[in-house]
């Protein structure tokens, strides 16, 4: 299956937000999410986030859905792990 990325403004905020040598690695993660989305088991979140699924790059961490089609990946918000759950 062909999947497509979409940033939420608010994740495009974070992203801003990120040292620019991240903001790279973090592009670059979500790009390898997309291209290899068939062949990962997506981590799910738990609690008040648990339509929600997260991508780790190191310390940061990307939260993203899925659309209702199925076929575009969301990534709704993006932060260092100690502070993204807290949003």
């Amino acid at each position: 299956m062909s999947y497509t990325v979409r940033y939420e403004p608010e994740a495009l905020e974070d992203l801003a937000n990120i040292p620019t040598q991240i903001q790279a690695r973090i592009v670059k993660k979500v790009d390898w999410l997309v291209e290899n989305f068939d062949n990962i088991n997506p981590l799910g979140l738990t609690g008040d986030l648990a339509k929600f699924y997260k991508l780790r790059m190191g310390d940061y961490r990307a939260i993203y859905e899925l659309s209702d089609t199925g076929d575009e990946i969301i990534i709704v918000r993006l932060g260092h792990r100690r502070d993204i759950y807290d949003r």
